[in-house]
């Protein structure tokens, strides 16, 4: 099948004021899945998923996989992660979808590394950009096992956060004055 460039009117009626469609694919026969400036469009959800509110996407045709980070607990400075539901959908004709979903992913995250805690356990530390958002939003996932109840692994945490902020800040303020 193919597709006008411009999206039919129920894929443009979703869209915000400020959201432009980057492309769109047929999901089952009255469903879309629309890629725009802002995030994600699924059939089934109500609201449209941030680049930076997915965890993981993956393409094995004719099948997109796509898993959302939930927001488990806020902290001081950041949100703690975790997996939320895997939503699958199969496009028969995917066009670019695939593609803008993995650039656009990959495109939020602006930082990420794993550190050990101490007795055991770690934490992966997650720096997202957020469409029409200055500066990063930081995000932790820790390992399956890891106590994140326990004082020290929060005051690790916000310890690791704090510090990996401050020196990106400082980095870029170094890059845009030298």
């Amino acid at each position: 099948m193919i597709f006008s460039r411009r999206p039919p009117g129920p894929v443009r009626a979703m869209l915000a004021r400020d959201e432009r469609a980057l492309t769109w694919a047929a999901a089952n026969p009255s469903d879309f899945v629309v890629a725009t400036n802002l995030g994600l469009w699924l059939p089934g959800r109500a609201e449209r998923l941030g680049w930076h509110q997915i965890h993981k996407a993956t393409w094995d045709p004719p099948r997109l996989t796509v898993i959302p980070a939930t927001p488990v607990e806020e902290a001081e400075g950041y949100a703690i992660m975790a997996d939320d539901a895997a939503v699958e959908i199969v496009l028969s004709d995917p066009g670019d979808v695939p593609i803008r979903v993995r650039e656009r992913v990959t495109r939020s995250v602006a930082y990420t590394r794993h550190h050990p805690l101490t007795p055991s356990g770690g934490v992966r530390v997650v720096g997202r950009r957020v469409p029409g958002a200055d500066g990063l939003t930081w995000h932790v996932r820790y390992d399956e096992g890891t106590d994140r109840e326990d004082p020290e692994v929060r005051a690790a945490t916000a310890e690791l956060v704090g510090a990996t902020s401050t020196s990106l800040r400082v980095e870029q303020r170094g890059t845009a004055s030298g």
